[in-house]
């Protein structure tokens, strides 16, 4: 059947039509929703209401005005600005420093809600290729680098930057969605350019290698060796001079090969040992990480993602071992 009698089965309020027409766009406004919230949890709730309200709206949608695509943005992108503006959604947490062995960690800016973004969850969340104006590569656009820069910018200005730079709508059409004037959206995405730009690397880092390359391979498996087997030398070899461990939703971390050495060295303190099981986050590699008891049974310690420089490690970002089922994950492996 086609587009055009699935919107006219949709608007005589027809719910399978509906979901066939809106279902094929599901997974980039869930990608798009993730980008602007920073948190797997937050962007599936801001795609239920965006469908909510587009089922609820469809009976007054014409294609004269725009696609069935942008005003599904239009809808998912305003319900992100709510959740971005929600004061609840950023509560103040006070951490006691003092549990802390030295090195105390360093503050970091790094959102408290960050999540990673389950590779599996990015299979066919493509869509239509983004328009000449964009920007980015769709993988930069979701790396957590990228992410987390997002989070710092105020809401407006991550709507534009994410409409116009990332997907390559026309500033008319992104005025339009956030019912704003063109110098306004034009305003808005230079501030957030020039505000993304400094939160940007330092220079002199080269881009990590392809997904899934060789190249790629032969650094993770060396990670996964040298962490599995305690080897601190080895993983010290792996990082970069500025490389740095970040740990949401703690709002610090540790920075420079020193401190992030000292930091693995405590993960492997009294005979810590540990078990990977790869897996990819955010279109980087990531592991599960599983603490071998003394019974034999591994459970489950945290999730790690790496971020790439070239053949070095810059970045590990540690989070909470409650993501693992996201990604296929179980919380305790059985003694082998």
């Amino acid at each position: 059947m086609g587009t055009a009698d699935l919107l006219s089965r949709a608007r005589a309020g027809d719910g399978e039509a509906f979901r066939e027409l809106a279902g094929s766009h599901r997974r980039e406004l869930q990608v798009h929703c993730y980008r602007m919230l920073g948190s797997v949890a937050d962007a599936e709730d801001a795609v239920q209401e965006t469908m909510l309200a587009a089922w609820q709206g469809i009976g007054g949608f014409t294609e004269e005005r725009a696609s069935l695509r942008t005003w599904l943005y239009k809808i998912a992108t305003n319900r992100c600005l709510n959740a971005r503006r929600a004061a609840s959604r950023r509560p103040a947490t006070e951490w006691d420093m003092s549990q802390f062995e030295p090195p105390v960690p360093t503050p970091r800016d790094e959102p408290v809600w960050l999540q990673p973004f389950p590779g599996a969850l990015l299979d066919g969340a493509a869509g239509r290729p983004p328009g000449p104006e964009a920007r980015y590569e769709q993988s930069e656009a979701i790396s957590l680098a990228f992410v987390t820069a997002l989070q710092l910018l105020p809401p407006r200005q991550v709507a534009v930057l994410l409409l116009r730079d990332v997907l390559g709508f026309h500033a008319s059409e992104v005025a339009g969605m956030l019912e704003v004037t063109v110098p306004s959206v034009n305003s808005a995405l230079k501030r957030a350019r020039a505000s993304l730009q400094r939160r940007q690397p330092a220079a002199g880092h080269q881009p990590p290698p392809a997904a899934s390359s060789p190249a790629e391979d032969a650094i993770v498996a060396t990670f996964a060796r040298a962490w599995e087997s305690a080897d601190l030398d080895a993983l010290v070899a792996l990082l970069t001079g500025d490389a740095f461990i970040a740990m949401p939703p703690e709002p610090f971390g540790y920075e420079g090969r020193e401190l992030v050495a000292r930091y693995c060295a405590r993960q492997f303190a009294a005979g810590r040992t540990f078990d990977l099981v790869p897996a990819r986050a955010n279109g980087q590699p990531a592991f599960g990480a599983y603490l071998r008891g003394p019974a034999g049974i591994r459970h489950a310690a945290g999730f790690y993602v790496l971020t790439l420089a070239g053949e070095q490690i810059r970045g590990i970002t540690r989070f909470e071992a409650s993501v693992l089922p996201w990604f296929g994950l179980p919380r305790s492996l059985p003694s082998r």
